[in-house]
């Protein structure tokens, strides 16, 4: 049976980087593209940032490739993820031969929590001079997360990952990710170093090579992951996965890029790199293999985006790299 691939190109470069992806897919697999729309063109247009079909074509489909919302960001990522039952957001962050990296050495993975935290919504004004913001943590939340975790290095031949958490300040929520995670991570026989979140940001920079695979809560992940992201280049060159039990939804982490957008020169790498994880999420691992080396070759000998010092369009780099499939 074809599996069936959501594609929504959402706002800013998405319309640019993603239709690139597609390319790419096509080039290596045979998938059923079913396209739908999200983000704040859609809202000026309908008042909706996601409608419910783009809701429910993302649930029923077996795999989603996004793009990025600009302003209405929040109103759809957050139920994309949720419509794909997403727990985990992984998030992979490694230097590429010829990118100008400020740490050639970097190579890691963000295993993010991606359902709680002081990303689940609950915020108030309980007077003009307050507001305030609730932070969820639950046990069985941190217990999904650790078991992905420990499957996750124990199939690359791992022995273990660090735990970035805050419990020394934040002791009943960063207490219960922590006590839980490792709980999870002791009955697998996985090993755990612990690491506050505060150190984590000083010594990745000074010595990213000791970082393999790390465990975060949601906003940790989402600010040490673009930490990282500047010791190997930019944003531009991370993609990143939505992972639940029975669905998924990719995208890259650079966003709507306004700066750029509608020029043809956003660098496409970081999407096509997210659809190589999706193939490998869907079980064509040569597949994936295949284009991370296509984008490995043409990141190295070029063509290259003007971000990375080069004149090359995005179709041009997508070419290149289904040229090289």
């Amino acid at each position: 049976m074809t599996e069936q691939i959501a594609v929504i190109e959402g706002d800013g470069v998405g319309g640019e980087v993603v239709p690139a992806a597609v390319r790419v897919l096509e080039a290596v697999a045979d998938f059923e593209f079913v396209h739908a729309e999200a983000g704040d063109a859609v809202a000026e247009r309908t008042g909706d940032p996601l409608p419910d079909e783009t809701y429910e074509t993302v649930a029923d489909a077996d795999a989603t490739l996004f793009g990025a919302a600009g302003e209405t960001a929040a109103d759809v990522i957050l139920p994309l993820r949720e419509a794909v039952g997403s727990f985990v957001n992984v998030r992979p962050a490694r230097a590429y031969p010829g990118v100008d990296a400020l740490r050639p050495e970097t190579d890691l993975v963000f295993l993010r929590e991606n359902t709680e935290g002081v990303y689940a919504g609950h915020e108030s004004d309980l007077s003009p001079d307050l507001s305030t913001l609730t932070r969820v943590v639950t046990t069985s939340a941190s217990e999904q997360l650790a078991e992905f975790a420990c499957e996750y290095v124990t199939e690359r031949g791992l022995d273990g990952f660090h735990v970035a958490h805050k419990a020394n300040v934040m002791r009943k929520t960063d207490g219960r990710f922590r006590d839980a995670v490792t709980s999870v991570a002791d009955a697998n026989g996985v090993e755990t170093t612990e690491v506050l979140m505060d150190a984590f940001a000083t010594r990745l920079p000074l010595a990213p090579e000791q970082f393999d695979v790390v465990v975060c809560p949601n906003l940790a992940g989402d600010v040490l992951s673009d930490l990282a992201a500047g010791l190997v280049g930019g944003l531009g060159l991370l993609p990143s996965a939505n992972i639940g039990v029975d669905n998924a939804l990719f995208e890259p982490v650079h966003g709507t890029a306004p700066d750029i957008a509608g020029e043809g020169v956003a660098n496409p790498c970081a999407t096509i790199v997210s659809a190589a994880m999706l193939l490998e999420h869907l079980g064509y691992d040569a597949a994936g293999e295949a284009v991370r080396s296509a984008v490995e070759s043409v990141l190295a000998d070029g063509p290259r985006t003007p971000d990375l010092g080069g004149e090359a369009s995005t179709d041009a780099v997508a070419e290149a790299v289904v040229s090289r499939l």
